[in-house]
C-alpha cells in the first residue's frame, strides 16, 4: 500500500518499510514512534482514496532510527578589491525515519 504524506512543508510518496531523510522532529529520540497524519492519498490501483485535502481516517506511523547531521554547506561572500570577505558554514539537523505502516 502507497500513502502521499505531506510532513514539514513537502509531499513525500511512500510505502511500508521506506526510509526517509527528513528536518529533525522536536523533542525525539532514536528509537521514538511519530504518527503522521497529514495523509493526501492512500492506496493502489483500484482502492485509490484522494483527500481534499487530507484523507479522513489515515494516519502514517513511522519509527525514528537516527538523529545525525547533513553535510556541511559553506556561505562565502565577497566584494572585490574592497576587503570584505564572509565565511559562513551550516549543517541541516535530520532525523532518519522508517514507515512502519499506512493505516487508511
Amino acid at each position: 500500500m502507497k500513502a502521499t504524506i505531506k510532513i514539514q512543508g513537502k509531499q513525500v510518496t511512500v510505502s511500508e518499510g521506506d526510509i526517509l531523510f527528513v528536518n529533525r522532529f522536536a523533542g525525539s529520540n532514536a528509537g521514538d514512534s511519530v504518527e503522521i497524519k497529514d495523509v493526501l492519498m492512500v492506496g493502489e490501483g483500484e482502492g485509490v482514496k484522494f483527500g481534499s485535502p487530507l484523507v479522513d481516517g489515515a494516519s502514517v506511523s513511522a519509527k525514528v532510527l537516527e538523529n545525525k547531521r547533513g553535510k556541511k554547506i559553506v556561505i562565502i561572500k565577497k566584494k572585490r578589491r574592497k576587503g570584505y570577505q564572509r565565511k559562513r558554514g551550516h549543517r541541516q539537523e535530520l532525523s532518519v525515519i522508517k514507515i512502519e505502516s499506512i493505516k487508511a
